[in-house]
């Protein structure tokens, strides 16, 4: 039936299957423990490391410990963790740069050795980025930390710069 200015049609049905709530197959990704949740996590990883930058973030990492366990889960992948402060648009913006980035993450986090946390702190460029060039940008800043931790000893603080402030 139409009134001119509507137009209604039968819509087909189609059968949805919901999943049903089974653990992940083995070998797939999971992204909850390939994330730094807690702010404890945030800060040890910016007291125990140094600020470094790439073309479109900043980024700090640490190596993790085996006594680093405080919620009492296995820790046995790479944790990252991403911040988007207000000072890079409204609400909107940074949910959209923190999809990108996650987005990008899960494809390179196989680059990360499974002892290293790592908050990434990204530009507000990010959110124009092409997103070949954003997971491009992840996978460089991901290698640089691997070579950066294959050069360190374990254990070792990264030395403060001496100096008046």
């Amino acid at each position: 039936m139409t009134n001119g200015s509507q137009l209604i049609c039968a819509a087909a049905v189609i059968p949805v299957c919901l999943g049903d709530n089974s653990p992940m197959p083995d070998g797939s990704f999971d992204q909850r423990k390939s994330r730094l949740r807690k702010h404890a996590d945030y800060q040890r990883v910016y007291k125990e490391s140094r600020k470094h930058f790439s073309s479109s973030m900043s980024y700090f990492f640490r190596r993790r410990g085996e006594t680093v366990a405080t919620s009492g889960e296995a820790l046995d992948a790479a944790r990252v963790g991403l911040t988007a402060g207000r000072v890079m648009g409204k609400a909107v913006e940074r949910n959209r740069i923190k999809r990108r980035m996650r987005e990008a993450v899960r494809i390179n986090i196989s680059q990360l050795p499974s002892t290293v946390d790592v908050v990434l702190h990204p530009r507000k460029s990010v959110i124009d980025m092409e997103f070949s060039k954003l997971s491009a940008e992840v996978g460089r800043v991901f290698s640089a930390v691997s070579t950066q931790l294959d050069k360190r000893v374990p254990g070792d603080k990264p030395k403060k710069p001496e100096g008046r402030r």
